[in-house]
């Protein structure tokens, strides 16, 4: 799976970026998704990519556009980056690693 759920602003959201997000992610920063998601590991992003994943994780998953940019601006614009930056970072590892499938679960009994 590439979508991670997670609280953001005040319930659980999916997040997945899809082809098309990360086209659109690498037109916003004029960046290769590799470069891109290295220069995020490095922590030697810009400031303004952490709600640009986010924003485009939301649309990703389905969300409406504008109720996407509603909640970056009210819940991931002009706070502290230690706040932001996890999910962001959780975002990208999901589409770059994938996540855990929950349908599997635990096997061991």
């Amino acid at each position: 799976m590439i979508t991670h759920r997670a609280f953001f602003g005040t319930a659980e959201h999916d997040f997945t970026l899809t082809d098309d997000m990360i086209t659109e992610l690498e037109r916003l920063t004029e960046t290769g998704i590799g470069a891109f998601y290295q220069r995020a590991v490095s922590m030697l992003f810009k400031s303004d990519d952490l709600a640009q994943v986010i924003r485009l994780g939301l649309i990703g998953s389905g969300m409406h556009p504008l109720k996407a940019m509603q909640l970056v601006d009210t819940y991931a614009r002009n706070r502290p980056m230690a706040e932001t930056f996890p999910l962001a970072l959780d975002i990208l590892d999901a589409r770059w690693n994938g996540t855990a499938d929950p349908a599997i679960g635990d096997t061991a009994a």
